[in-house]
């Protein structure tokens, strides 16, 4: 019977180490699920066969009652002092005569797979012996960021706290400002390897169910094996992987992503980064800012107008001056016609070669203030762009009519709330810029049908891209380009197809 039994232990251990080695150099969801032991010494050979870092610390101990007990962590990720304090010395010094510790302080679990993905996530894993159960202790312990401002979306006026890089704590900046008891939080874990935890939040009795069904299947379906930021799960989920346009509004600020839960749309975080996503999303909301609601609807309305006026600028205002000054000169006033002419009378290069070179100049400058140190980055920026453009023209490369439309360009492309509608627009005015060195005006109004075309196409998790636009909406219009006093907006817009529509009380439901 003795030859029997152990035979059949060297089998099921020979059979462990197998599968285990087959699967050691696999992702986390390739680890075997399989059950714990009750024996110690087979757990932490499991434990260590499949993490084999410098940073993993087992810290052996024996209980009051003289079990022998062992507490796996990644050093740097736990607080010390929790793991000392609060389970080494309640277990050792209690006068408790059970070695098995409190359910109420620990949670547990009997699969090898939870336990691995446990440890590398930051949590303290205390195993015993003759105990085929590991009890998990959250005494996560890292240096993390503080909250501050967002350092993307600065407003005059509004709230000053931005996200971090800590999920936790930037789910709870969402339950602060809404304390709504149907706020839904569904927890994700996508990554085979990078296991990174990823929250999606809606209210329920506003989110249309669709949507977030939609979200949570297209989440549940990536297969990569990491995620290090929201831009992966961005580039995964949205509708039109070729579009230069933005089908997902990310953003720095707490109170965005609330104002947006309250309109009926769905929030996505990501742990690791400060940037949460908002969907589903319009062309509108990318040249819409928090501020707009803390001031005064005429002051948000003026604002809006002139991102939008701007938007037109940095989109058109290079290839309009390479259309006019190659094909239709007829079409400026005399006397401009004689001062351009005279400032292109030295430049060598028509006049499409000459917004390339200028263009390019500035993306590079831009490009290089941003990776530049902060202290010292605007300061390269506009020195840089005085030097070029002053030697540029006193050599006669440009014209000093190409030095101003460039620099109105730039300025105009800084006016977005939004740093990825930002980028759509400066990739979209190269082609339009060729259109119009070799069309004129013809290629202008070409190449903004096809944009138009296309941005009709785009949709973001159901929902057109250009409304309240196409197709017309006429309760969305009451906060497009023109935003009414906020005591008229009583219902929310149609567009995302909310279960609640009310948004002020005191009007009856019809």
């Amino acid at each position: 019977m003795n030859l029997f039994w152990k035979a059949w232990k060297m089998r099921k251990e020979r059979i462990r180490s197998d599968f285990l080695h087959a699967h050691s150099n696999r992702s986390i969801e390739n680890v075997p699920d399989i059950d714990l032991s009750s024996n110690l010494k087979e757990n932490i050979a499991l434990i260590e066969q499949l993490i084999k870092c410098d940073d993993l610390v087992a810290r052996r101990f024996v209980v009051k009652t003289g079990v022998e007990a062992i507490i796996f962590f990644i050093d740097g990720m736990i607080d010390r002092n929790v793991i000392s304090d609060y389970i080494i010395r309640h277990m050792t010094s209690s006068n408790r005569t059970y070695d098995r510790p409190a359910t109420n302080e620990l949670e547990s679990t009997t699969r090898l797979r939870q336990v691995i993905r446990n440890i590398l996530s930051g949590t303290a894993v205390l195993l015993l012996d003759g105990h085929a159960e590991a009890y998990l202790n959250n005494a996560r312990g890292w240096e993390r960021r503080k909250v501050k401002e967002p350092l993307t979306e600065s407003v005059v006026r509004g709230p000053r706290d931005g996200f971090c890089e800590t999920l936790c704590v930037n789910s709870a900046l969402i339950r602060f400002r809404l304390k709504d008891p149907k706020l839904r939080l569904r927890h994700l874990v996508v990554g085979q390897r990078t296991q990174t935890d990823i929250y999606v939040l809606y209210v329920d009795g506003i989110v249309d169910p669709r949507i977030v069904e939609d979200v949570l299947k297209r989440i549940d379906s990536i297969n990569v094996d990491g995620v290090l930021e929201s831009g992966f799960i961005e580039h995964m989920i949205e509708d039109s992987t070729w579009s230069p346009f933005p089908q997902m509004q990310n953003t720095e600020r707490p109170d965005k992503v609330v104002a947006n839960l309250l309109e009926g749309k769905v929030a996505i975080l990501v742990d690791g980064t400060p940037f949460a996503l908002i969907v589903p999303t319009i062309f509108a909301q990318f040249y819409q800012s928090p501020e707009d609601y803390y001031e005064r609807h005429y002051i948000a309305t003026l604002v809006r107008l002139i991102r939008f006026i701007s938007f037109a600028l940095a989109l058109l205002l290079p290839s309009l001056y390479i259309s006019f000054t190659s094909f239709h000169p007829e079409m400026i006033p005399s006397r401009l016609v004689i001062a351009m002419a005279a400032g292109r009378s030295t430049v060598p290069f028509p006049s499409l070669v000459e917004a390339f070179i200028m263009e390019i100049a500035i993306e590079i400058l831009r490009e290089a203030s941003a990776r530049l140190p902060r202290p010292i980055g605007p300061t390269i920026g506009i020195v840089g762009a005085l030097v070029i453009g002053e030697s540029a023209v006193k050599a006669g490369l440009v014209s000093p009519v190409m030095v101003i439309i460039v620099a109105l360009t730039t300025i105009a492309s800084f006016t977005s709330p939004s740093y990825s509608a930002a980028i759509s627009t400066r990739v979209l005015r190269f082609p339009l810029m060729i259109m119009a060195g070799v069309f004129g005006l013809y290629g202008i109004m070409l190449c903004l049908l096809l944009i138009l075309v296309h941005l009709a196409s785009l949709k973001s998790f159901g929902v057109t891209y250009l409304t309240p636009l196409s197709p017309l909406n006429l309760r969305g219009m009451k906060d497009f380009v023109i935003r009414i006093p906020l005591v008229l907006m009583k219902r929310r817009p149609t567009m995302f197809h909310p279960q609640d529509e009310i948004r002020i009380n005191g009007e009856d439901k019809q």
